[in-house]
């Protein structure tokens, strides 16, 4: 299994690679992100990546520093550069750090490809074969299968897909099952690490997200769909959870329809 790091000073532009391409189904089991020069460096040491993705501007450094300063540490690590300038020195300057490959911004998803499926195969002496499908069976949030959680845990869940648009909490479920609110509260967070409304949230939200992405319809109505009575809360949990607003992912969506970002 391969692992993945993309460096962006824009959280959207981070987003989109990570959904451009299915990458799981290439075998990627670990998909990480840095925004800035330092933790570039910081989570390509803790992570030692396959392959790199480094946008040739990030804030006020260039991608081809930080990869140069990598390949110091001797980082066994394929990179490709993603850029919005057709420049010959950010090319040449790329390829003498190493760079495997320069991709302009947009991204085209075919091309993104091409590039993936030749280091796979050229610098990881890896196979295209059986390609791994999507795993159903893994939780989108918690990203753990379901067979690693107790069948009480996944009721929980469950409960939380079917209903998660209407006037649902912890109580509510607890009354379900006939449970105290408290200690059921105390065993969801004991598997999952995580809160109920917490998870209640993010699964809105991740939800939202994916109607912003694939519909038409208007943000109120996906907000209010999701169970949000008060759509400024939406907009603030929206952004805090995901570093931009549904605005913004809204017009974005409106420019990658053909597979590009």
């Amino acid at each position: 299994m391969y692992q993945l790091l993309i460096v962006d000073d824009e959280p959207m532009i981070i987003d989109g690679v990570k959904r451009l391409i299915d990458w799981k189904s290439y075998g990627f089991s670990r998909i990480e992100s840095a925004l800035n020069f330092h933790e570039a460096v910081e989570k390509a040491v803790e992570l030692r990546p396959d392959i790199a993705l480094f946008d040739v501007c990030i804030d006020d450094a260039r991608g081809y520093d930080i990869i140069e300063k990598l390949n110091v540490l001797e980082i066994p690590t394929s990179y490709v550069m993603m850029s919005g300038y057709d420049e010959f020195e950010f090319v040449r300057k790329s390829f003498l750090r190493g760079v495997k490959d320069y991709i302009l911004k947009p991204i085209d998803a075919v091309k993104l490809k091409q590039i993936i499926e030749r280091l796979i195969v050229e610098d990881l002496k890896g196979t295209l074969e059986g390609r791994m499908p999507k795993d159903k069976n893994i939780d989108p949030i918690l990203n753990v299968e379901y067979s690693s959680l107790s069948n009480l845990t996944n009721k929980v869940i469950l409960i939380v897909k079917g209903e998660f648009s209407k006037n649902i909490n912890l109580k509510i479920i607890a009354d379900k099952f006939k449970m105290n609110s408290t200690y059921l509260g105390q065993i969801f967070i004991k598997e999952t690490g995580m809160k109920f409304s917490e998870y209640l949230m993010s699964y809105r939200l991740t939800v939202a997200k994916e109607r912003i992405e694939t519909t038409s319809e208007k943000i109120a109505s996906i907000a209010y769909g999701v169970g949000y009575l008060n759509l400024n809360y939406f907009y603030i949990h929206f952004k805090d959870y995901f570093g931009y607003s549904p605005g913004n992912l809204r017009r974005y969506e409106e420019n990658v329809a053909n597979n590009y970002l």
